[in-house]
């Protein structure tokens, strides 16, 4: 995991020196979850600070935003249990900008990951509603990962 999170890092700081930073946003997750793999979360924090900060200084709305701020939340999550409401409102942020995007597999990742903290804190009930609506709205491709995550977890809160 080491080798690739540096072989990412290198490949970034050479498309750093084009000056293009459109897919840099999509390429600092990549590195920030690998860091999250690794137990190295404050690291993958400040890479997704930083990718947000090149999605709001460019005003571009980033087709990943959602993800970056679900990621954001999880790193959260790994940091400690006094993260959980700061990383509660970046989940509800990222199903919120995937819903105006309409890209409804990222709102169910973020459902999922509101879903699985909601879960932990006890909060049964307030993990199923988002989850379920978001997962109502799929009618094909229930072989997918994320489908099939939802759909376990849904099993698991009933």
């Amino acid at each position: 995991a080491a080798t690739g999170i540096e072989e990412m890092r290198k490949g970034l700081e050479k498309q750093r020196k084009t000056g293009e930073e459109d897919d840099f946003p999509i390429f600092l997750q990549m590195i920030a979850e690998g860091y999250g793999m690794t137990g190295r979360n404050e690291e993958g924090l400040r890479k997704i600070n930083e990718a947000l900060a090149i999605v709001n200084r460019r005003g571009m709305r980033h087709c990943w935003e959602a993800e970056l701020h679900r990621w954001k939340g999880e790193l959260l999550v790994a940091l400690s249990g006094e993260n959980h409401s700061k990383a509660e409102s970046c989940f509800e942020k990222a199903m919120d900008l995937a819903r105006q995007q309409s890209a409804k597999s990222l709102e169910l990742r973020a459902a999922v990951s509101l879903a699985r903290l909601r879960q932990v804190q006890g909060r049964t009930e307030q993990a199923r509603e988002p989850l379920t609506s978001v997962f109502e709205w799929f009618t094909e491709g229930f072989d997918s990962p994320d489908l099939k995550e939802a759909k376990g977890l849904l099993e698991e809160l009933t």
